[in-house]
C-alpha cells in the first residue's frame, strides 16, 4: 500500500467504497485485533510507524538474549484489505474527525478507535547506558553483554517479577536485584507469593521490599531496570478533548465507546474499560485482545443500525513465567483477586507458553477467519 492510496482529503468526502472509514490508531494487541475484526465490515485504516507486531508480553525475554519477539505487520494485514500508514499519529481533530501523521497525512474517519497503549513510566531515568525499561530490552540486552556487574529491577509486579527471574538465569555472572516499596507480588496470593519468593532465592536474586525511591540515582547499582509502573498513551486523546478518566485513561462507557465523543472507541491499556463482574480493567494482554475484538464487534453492530452491547469480560488467571524452567499460574476470581489455588515449577511454565502463544494465534485466526474469534467466549 503506497501512500497515494491512503486517503487525506477532508473527512467530508466520503469513502469511494460507500464503507464506513475506520481509523485505528496503534497496532498492539487491541488495536491489531480490533482491525482484523472490522476488516470485513467498514475501510480501515491501522496507523502505526512499525511494521512489525511486538509481543510485549516477552519483552523479559528479549532483555534476557531471546533473538526476537515481532512479526511482520504483513502477514496479519496481507490477506484483509487493511491500509497499514506507517507514520506516528501526531493529532487527533476530533471536530473535523481526522487524524494527522507525523509525515504529513490527514486521515478522515467516520469511527476512530484508540489503541496507543501505555509505556513504562520513566521520567527521572537520567542515563540511558544505566537505566532501562523494559521496552527497551534490546539495548538493555547490548549492556549486559559488558558485565558482570550489579542489576537491579525496580518493581515487585508481575513484570519485575518476571524480568528479575528471567535476568538472574540466563546472567548468572550478574548480580540481580529486586526492589520494591511494596511487598512482591502484592496481588497474588500467600502460596502464590511463597513460590516466587523461592525461586528468587534459589536464582540467588537479592530482594528488597518497602522502599521507595524518587528514581536510579537512589541505587547503588550498574544497571537500573525500571518497571515500577504504567502510564497510559492518552496524550493525544487529552489534547483533542476527549474526556480522560482520573487515572489518565479514555473514558469509556460499557460498550468503550468515549463518553464524550461516542465516535470514539478506546480499547486496551489506554482505555478504562470496566464490567460487572470483573470492575475496572487492569492493563495487561489479558484484557487487550478481547476488549478490541468487543469493540469491533459494537461498531459493526453500529454500522448496522443496532445498539452496541456492553463489555463481557471476567478474569480467570495471572500467569508468569519465572525463567525458561519455573512458572506460577495464579487462579483469581472475576475481578481478579487471588484465591489460593495456584499451579507451579515446569507445568505453569508450560501452560504460561501455551497461552503467550495463543494470542499470537488468535491475531491470525482474526485475520483468516475472524468470524470464529467473534465466537470465542469474551471475545466477542
Amino acid at each position: 500500500m503506497t501512500p497515494n492510496d491512503i486517503p487525506s482529503s477532508s473527512s467530508s468526502s466520503p469513502s469511494p467504497s460507500g464503507k464506513q472509514r475506520v481509523v485505528v490508531v496503534g497496532a498492539g494487541y487491541a488495536g491489531l485485533m480490533c482491525a482484523l475484526r472490522l476488516a470485513r465490515h467498514a475501510r480501515v485504516t491501522l496507523v502505526d510507524p512499525a511494521d512489525r507486531f511486538t509481543e510485549r508480553v516477552r519483552l523479559h525475554e528479549r532483555a534476557a538474549g531471546r533473538p526476537d519477539v515481532t512479526h511482520p505487520l504483513g502477514s496479519f494485514l496481507r490477506p484483509t484489505g487493511i491500509s497499514h500508514v506507517a507514520a506516528r499519529a501526531v493529532a487527533i481533530d476530533a471536530a473535523a474527525r481526522e487524524v494527522r501523521t507525523d509525515d504529513g497525512r490527514v486521515l478522515p474517519y467516520d469511527r476512530l478507535v484508540h489503541a496507543l497503549g501505555s509505556r513504562t513510566r520513566s521520567a527521572g531515568l537520567g542515563d540511558r547506558d544505566r537505566a532501562y525499561t523494559v521496552e527497551s530490552g534490546t539495548e538493555l540486552h547490548k549492556r549486559l553483554q559488558d558485565g558482570p556487574g550489579a542489576l537491579t529491577v525496580v518493581g515487585g509486579g508481575l513484570t519485575g517479577i518476571e524480568l528479575a527471574t528471567e535476568l538472574a538465569e540466563t546472567h548468572p555472572r550478574w548480580s540481580v536485584g529486586l526492589l520494591t516499596e511494596d511487598i512482591v507480588g502484592p496481588g497474588l496470593s500467600e502460596k502464590g507469593r511463597a513460590h516466587v519468593r523461592t525461586v528468587l532465592a534459589t536464582r540467588g536474586v537479592r530482594v528488597e521490599e518497602g522502599r521507595r525511591i524518587a528514581g536510579p540515582d537512589d541505587i547503588d547499582t550498574d544497571v537500573v531496570v525500571w518497571a515500577a509502573s504504567m502510564t497510559p498513551n492518552t496524550e493525544l486523546a487529552r489534547a483533542a478533548g476527549i474526556a480522560i478518566d482520573a487515572r489518565g485513561r479514555v473514558e469509556v462507557d460499557t460498550s468503550l465507546r468515549s463518553v464524550s465523543h461516542p465516535e470514539v472507541y478506546a480499547v486496551g491499556d489506554s482505555a478504562a474499560g470496566h464490567t460487572a463482574t470483573a470492575g475496572s480493567l487492569r492493563m495487561g494482554c489479558a484484557a487487550a485482545l478481547p476488549s478490541g475484538s468487543q469493540a469491533a464487534t459494537a461498531i459493526i453492530a453500529e454500522l448496522g443500525g443496532a445498539e452496541p452491547k456492553p463489555l463481557r469480560f471476567s478474569y480467570l488467571l495471572q500467569c508468569l513465567s519465572l525463567g525458561r524452567h519455573d512458572g506460577l499460574v495464579q487462579f483469581v476470581r472475576a475481578d481478579d483477586s487471588p484465591r489460593e489455588r495456584v499451579l507451579t515449577g515446569r507445568p505453569a511454565a508450560y501452560v504460561k507458553e501455551r497461552i503467550v502463544r495463543s494470542t499470537v494465534g488468535a491475531l491470525r485466526q482474526a485475520s483468516r477467519r475472524p468470524d470464529l474469534v467473534a465466537r470465542i467466549p469474551g471475545f466477542g
